[in-house]
């Protein structure tokens, strides 16, 4: 160890290198064997349904998209990530309905935003990957209560 020039640095010193072994790891790791339901002591929960069902809440989380993205940026801890795959909606499908797609063009360069801040959001990118989501897929998230997001996807659940 290089020469300590004052007392305290060397107790400074000192201390890290005894308590840093036995540090507790800043983050859970993803991997810890829990369930593919939770990630990070987030529920996943996943629903199918149609756009035509869920055309007016789409809609309305797309006009949201910009004060959502804020929200996204800032959320670490969710009880519940509800995913909901609008299976018709997919690309394989040709894609979401008119109302829909004219919304998110309307809206692109936020819904464009709000997918990179789900990538780098740990918490939901886990959440979408955890269920094989792409970020380009989404379509729009709503926050309903505190605690808990809904993902809407144009996109199909894995088999």
């Amino acid at each position: 160890m290089a020469k300590c020039r004052a007392k305290w640095s060397c107790v400074a010193a000192a201390a890290l290198l005894v308590t840093a072994p036995h540090a507790a790891p800043a983050a859970q790791p993803l991997d810890s064997g829990k369930p593919a339901a939770v990630i990070v002591d987030s529920h996943i929960r996943q629903e199918e349904t149609l756009s035509s069902t869920e055309a007016g809440k789409v809609i309305t989380a797309i006009d949201r998209t910009r004060e959502n993205i804020g929200t996204v940026r800032k959320t670490t801890k969710l009880d519940t990530v509800d995913i909901v795959f609008l299976t018709d909606a997919a690309r394989s499908e040709g894609g979401p309905p008119p109302a829909i797609e004219n919304k998110v063009k309307q809206h692109n360069h936020d819904v464009a935003e709000l997918r990179q801040e789900i990538e780098a959001n740990a918490l939901l990118f886990n959440a979408i990957d955890s269920r094989r989501l792409q970020a380009e897929d989404v379509l729009a998230v709503e926050f309903d209560n505190p605690g808990r997001i809904v993902i809407y996807a144009a996109a199909k659940p894995p088999k």
